[in-house]
């Protein structure tokens, strides 16, 4: 791996922008927003697909010890419960996404209380015709790429409606700048943490994870497919012990990545050590990758970065141009967008 090498199967140079994912995203929370008044609010619901739907997962990690109740739709359709009390959140990084416009619809014609996000498109037209706030955040390459423009956006101006400590915000930004002088594209050494990963991954990967990262578990698993164009599993660590694990039983082309919190639950230690044991009997080669200490914010983003830029490398390496997503493109184009504004 060499910067000749990235350049030649990065034409688009996707890693130069996940090189300042840490200015990105300290940029994006000093902006200035009209934060609105969102009180009284008990509900949330995230809304969108991809990259969109893993902020939607980063925000549920955030508030699942708080009193809010917190959905995450991946889909067309808006959960039941909702009410003048719920505050749907609503983001597409093209503002042309059909599933997201459709639960910004349902929102608005239900009486929720809706704030959305997009660098423009359909959704930002809907929401000027019906006086809804709409947020404009920039895209930086795609919409994965702009991950972190869209999340501190985000948590700027979800600050207050959902008490979100700016000290965690700023110590998460620290965490990525520390982080990004380890991963950046001017390191291809052997002390690369996403590099040394990229280098192991082969065949078929499954990501092992505890409830708390699922976030991270999910986001590595979208972007290996997008960036590498692979197949890859994950499964909860936990309830792997009451079913996945008798699939290795068999002799199998998976490869298995424990993803673990630093000072993750006894319970959740427990069985990490016990699935370790049980690989190293089978001759079962694993791959281990830990948090960070600090928040959960922290965590989360750490993980993402690192492993985010493991799925660029591993795209390099194996002589894939990361950008592209044409079968993506082929489904959008097949699937009739039957939104109208």
């Amino acid at each position: 791996m060499n910067i000749s090498t990235l350049k030649k199967y990065d034409p688009q140079e996707m890693h130069k922008f996940y090189d300042q994912w840490p200015q990105i995203a300290k940029e994006s929370f000093e902006l200035k927003f009209d934060c609105g008044n969102f009180e009284k609010i008990n509900h949330i619901v995230f809304a969108g697909m991809g990259g969109s739907g893993t902020i939607g997962d980063i925000f549920s990690a955030l508030l699942s010890k708080t009193n809010i109740h917190v959905n995450v739709v991946k889909g067309y359709i808006l959960p039941q419960t909702v009410n003048s009390k719920t505050l749907v959140i609503v983001t597409s990084v093209s503002g042309n996404t059909s599933e997201t416009l459709s639960i910004l619809d349902s929102a608005n014609k239900k009486g929720c209380n809706i704030i959305a996000f997009s660098s423009g498109g359909n959704m930002k037209d809907y929401c000027l015709k019906n006086k809804i706030k709409h947020v404009m955040v920039k895209k930086y390459h795609s919409p994965r790429t702009s991950l972190v423009s869209y999340l501190y956006s985000m948590l700027k101006i979800l600050e207050k409606p959902i008490n979100i400590k700016t000290y965690d915000v700023m110590e998460s930004i620290k965490v990525l700048q520390e982080l990004n002088k380890k991963i950046n594209s001017s390191n291809l050494s052997d002390n690369n943490p996403s590099l040394k990963l990229a280098n192991w991954i082969s065949e078929i990967p499954i990501v092992y994870f505890p409830f708390g990262l699922d976030a991270a578990a999910t986001r590595f698993k979208n972007s290996l497919q997008e960036n590498a164009k692979m197949h890859i599993m994950k499964e909860d660590v936990i309830e792997a012990g009451h079913n996945g694990i008798m699939a290795w039983e068999r002799e199998s082309i998976v490869k298995p990545i424990l993803l673990q919190g630093i000072d993750d639950n006894i319970h959740t230690k427990e069985r990490y050590k016990v699935i370790k044991e049980f690989f190293k009997k089978n001759q079962i080669e694993f791959y281990e990758i830990y948090s960070n200490k600090g928040s959960i914010l922290s965590k989360l983003v750490y993980l993402i970065y690192l492993l985010d830029y493991a799925t660029i490398y591993y795209s390099i390496l194996t002589e894939t141009d990361p950008s592209p997503v044409k079968s993506i493109d082929y489904l959008k184009n097949k699937v009739k967008n039957i939104f109208f504004i």
